[in-house]
């Protein structure tokens, strides 16, 4: 019995199911570029700003207090 639900597998199903996976990788590869796209976002907009404004004050110190040290 098992051998006969073996060869009611067709062609066409075989078909389906490759354009199936097809489907699911063009839908997993577009979620992974949006995801991407996010972590840029994420970057670009809060990050590097909050890192900016953290080593500027550092910097700004460091020079303010070499300032007064020579004078």
């Amino acid at each position: 019995m098992p051998a006969d639900t073996a060869s009611d597998v067709s062609l066409d199903d075989l078909s389906d199911a490759s354009s199936y996976d097809s489907d699911e990788y063009h839908l997993a590869q577009q979620e992974w570029e949006e995801s991407l796209q996010q972590l840029q976002q994420l970057v670009s907009f809060v990050l590097l700003p909050v890192l900016g404004k953290y080593l500027g004050r550092k910097w700004s110190y460091w020079l303010y207090a070499r300032y007064l040290s020579s004078s």
